[in-house]
């Protein structure tokens, strides 16, 4: 069994080497439990030192599991996601925020409900089994409430938490989605969902551990505008194309 970690990185230089070392011990964790892990880091055009660090890391230990993928002007989260899914190997692809809020040991939640017959598994801060350790700020959790709303009117149903950065996914369906997938920032999640419905997978929402790191490049206007703005503008594309999801 094969698990590819995909890892979207931008500026992230004061956290990478101890999120590296809990990959590390993660991917030891499970290969003495029969799962073979690689890990792929998409830098976003990092203007810091993000790039340097994880190919110092990396070299250091010598470990062909572990690679860099790298492009010099910033994208997007989402474009840094599919960078990785589309060039990821495993049988199972898992996305992770480069902070690693959500524990790596949580996959096994989401697996289950890929044994269960599910195509993608999203981790989830706001259904009933999740704990959350160090909350987010008020205006964090404030803006989180609106963009929920906006996702619901946008016709994206039934979710309660699109935005957690911990999913894991099959191989196939996952590369068709991100092939197809056209927001490139923040948004993107919500594009992925209402896509995978529309093709027929079956998605599911899965409760985990989840601490707020102190530390987000999703900031409150500037991010938060073109999250919306990006919303609207898959909201226009579905309405026009007459779905929902």
């Amino acid at each position: 069994m094969t698990l590819t970690l995909v890892i979207p990185v931008y500026k992230e230089h004061l956290r990478l080497e101890h999120s590296i070392r809990q990959i590390v011990a993660f991917m030891s964790e499970e290969e003495a439990q029969g799962v073979d892990v690689d890990v792929v880091f998409v830098d976003d055009g990092s203007p810091d030192a993000s790039a340097m660090i994880i190919n110092t890391l990396i070299a250091d230990r010598e470990d062909p599991r572990m690679r860099l993928l790298r492009y010099e002007v910033n994208q997007g989260k989402g474009f840094a996601v599919r960078t990785g899914v589309l060039s990821a190997g495993g049988e199972w692809l898992l996305m992770s925020d480069a902070d690693l809020s959500t524990p790596l040991q949580d996959w096994r939640r989401l697996k289950e409900a890929l044994d269960a017959g599910a195509d993608i598994a999203c981790g989830s801060r706001a259904v009933r089994g999740s704990r959350i350790g160090k909350p987010p700020p008020i205006h964090r959790r404030v803006l989180s409430r609106v963009f929920n709303l906006l996702v619901h009117l946008a016709g994206v149903h039934g979710f309660k938490d699109t935005q957690c950065g911990f999913k894991l996914f099959r191989a196939e369906p996952a590369k068709i989605l991100f092939e197809r997938l056209r927001t490139r920032r923040f948004a993107f999640d919500v594009e992925m969902i209402a896509m995978a419905r529309d093709l027929g997978y079956r998605v599911a929402e899965v409760p985990v551990r989840w601490d707020y790191s102190g530390h987000s490049t999703v900031k409150v206007f500037s991010s938060g505008g073109r999250m919306l703005l990006d919303l609207l503008l898959l909201a226009m594309r579905r309405c026009l194309l007459g779905r929902s999801a």
